[in-house]
């Protein structure tokens, strides 16, 4: 139950109409029907109002946007989050004020966007990385503290595991473990955010938190954030005309002041962008607290289910027979199930051709679930497991 409804489903009218069973929330989540009223809203102001739509952009949909990032993260200080259309960019400025070479801890398990970029920067010799297995999961929170040294840089990992689903049981400790204040850490919350019930304010001053509207927040794509720690990445050297928006009618050139940059987190943002993401990302947001319906509720919701899931495959796994589970039942996950089997692609095709959509790394299938799924749901996924 969510809100008092077996699942929000009738709110995913557009998205579900095609009668397949979608079990990849956390790769794109389905777009509830509000967003579209919202995407087009985005699209008259701009038409009606031309570059005008800028005040109505900044001075309202952003920070409204940025209060909802932290009424739900518990942040203190709305004004130290920046906008920007996806994680990577924010990434890229936050390093481009580290010194290069820059030396970087991280795991084996971070999406492919930090993956290629910190690869591409070791190969290119700006980056010397080292790498803590993520697995064994169990043990993981403390080797990757044990790994860590002043002489690191930046220190990047991620909330929750999107090769496995796995949550790190406790953020704020490995942050007040790093052992030099200087350092850079970025925690990677896109696979928690709107997902798991979240606490931002012990690291608030101290870590980058970045995650974003594709996934859980079901807003799309475009819509991406940091809180970004004062003292922190002050003169980021990628940086765009929008990180000192407030100055533009004071100075066009850089002046004797050198560059200058906007106070709080706005200092990260980049340059023009579609706005869009921001209209459907407050529509989503107003819809949930309208309902009633905040992160506590979505995850009791979807834990229930998976625990349906658990326990429908146990009386008949089907084509998962042999396949494990990772990590283990009882450990702490996020809103998917990853079952690693060799057999992962081909029972994700197989699956598609039946009317059920989940997705696969790899070895690893993995089987999301959200606040449109319902009891049935889950057992036509356990009936079709023990079909094929």
């Amino acid at each position: 139950m969510i809100g008092g409804r077996e699942s929000l489903a009738e709110h995913f009218n557009a998205a579900l109409r095609s009668g397949v069973l979608h079990l990849a929330a956390h790769s794109h989540h389905p777009w509830p029907d509000v967003t579209r009223e919202a995407h087009l809203r985005a699209w008259d102001v701009a038409a009606r109002d031309l570059d005008g739509k800028w005040a109505t952009v900044l001075e309202t949909e952003l920070p409204q946007a940025r209060r909802h990032v932290a009424g739900r993260l518990g942040l203190s200080d709305a004004d130290e989050i920046a906008f920007a259309q996806n994680t990577h960019e924010l990434l890229l400025r936050i390093c481009s004020a580290l010194p290069m070479p820059m030396r970087v801890l991280t795991t084996d398990a971070e999406f492919h966007s930090a993956t290629r970029q910190l690869d591409r920067w070791a190969e290119a010799g700006l980056a010397l990385v080292e790498r803590v297995p993520a697995e064994p999961l169990h043990t993981f929170p403390e080797r990757f503290v044990d790994a860590m040294g002043p002489e690191h840089d930046l220190i990047l990992f991620s909330h929750v595991f999107y090769s496995s689903g796995y949550a790190v049981p406790d953020v704020a400790q490995i942050v007040s473990a790093v052992p030099d204040e200087r350092t850079f850490v970025v925690v990677d919350g896109y696979h928690a955010f709107m997902a798991l019930p979240t606490s931002v304010t012990p690291i608030q001053d101290r870590a980058f938190y970045l995650a974003g509207g594709y996934k859980y927040a079901m807003a799309g794509e475009g819509v991406c954030f940091v809180n970004a720690p004062p003292g922190y990445a002050q003169r980021p050297v990628n940086t765009g005309w929008f990180a000192a928006f407030d100055h533009l009618a004071d100075s066009p050139g850089t002046g004797s002041r050198g560059v200058t940059y906007a106070r709080g987190g706005q200092r990260l943002a980049g340059s023009t962008f579609d706005p869009s993401g921001l209209f459907r990302f407050n529509a989503v947001q107003r819809w949930l607290d309208d309902l009633g319906v905040g992160v506590a509720e979505i995850h009791g919701h979807v834990s229930g289910l998976q625990d349906r899931v658990l326990a429908g495959l146990v009386q008949q796994p089907g084509i998962l027979a042999g396949a494990e589970l990772i990590p283990a039942a009882g450990c702490d996950r996020g809103h998917f199930l990853t079952y690693r089997t060799p057999a992962a692609g081909q029972i994700a095709r197989t699956l598609a051709e039946r009317g059920v959509l989940v997705d696969h790394r790899a070895d690893r299938l993995r089987l999301g679930l959200g606040v449109y799924h319902d009891e049935e749901d889950v057992d036509r996924l356990i009936k079709e497991f023990g079909r094929v």
